[in-house]
């Protein structure tokens, strides 16, 4: 079994620790952006996005999935700023919100080929 053998807090690492913890709405926050991305047409949405913009039409395609069943998703992304849009004419186009997205993405792409 992979725990300790014998009970010792080691009270300086731990104070450290929970002094460097993100408060509990930021944790929340974290927890819903995973909770997100946990979702396969969302994360894949996420992918179709990491390197260029896309309008709800290109998306649906890409996903194989209605437009209806995209902007549903979409509306989820964009509320935990995931995702941003713009509108040209009557099309609207959706880009990664920021590269901290970017990079998240990235990683986790990373980790998961490694």
């Amino acid at each position: 079994m992979n725990v300790c053998a014998e009970k010792c807090i080691h009270e300086a690492n731990v104070n450290k620790t929970v002094k460097d913890l993100p408060d509990q709405k930021e944790i929340v926050k974290m927890a819903e952006i995973f909770k997100a991305l946990s979702d396969p047409s969302r994360l894949k949405i996420v992918l179709a996005l990491l390197n260029r913009e896309h309008c709800v039409c290109d998306i649906a395609v890409i996903c194989q999935q209605s437009e209806s069943a995209i902007s549903h998703q979409l509306r989820v992304l964009r509320t935990l700023k995931i995702v941003k849009n713009k509108r040209v004419g009557k099309s609207v186009y959706y880009t990664l919100d920021d590269d901290h997205v970017m990079s998240l993405i990235h990683y986790s792409l990373d980790h998961v080929k490694h």
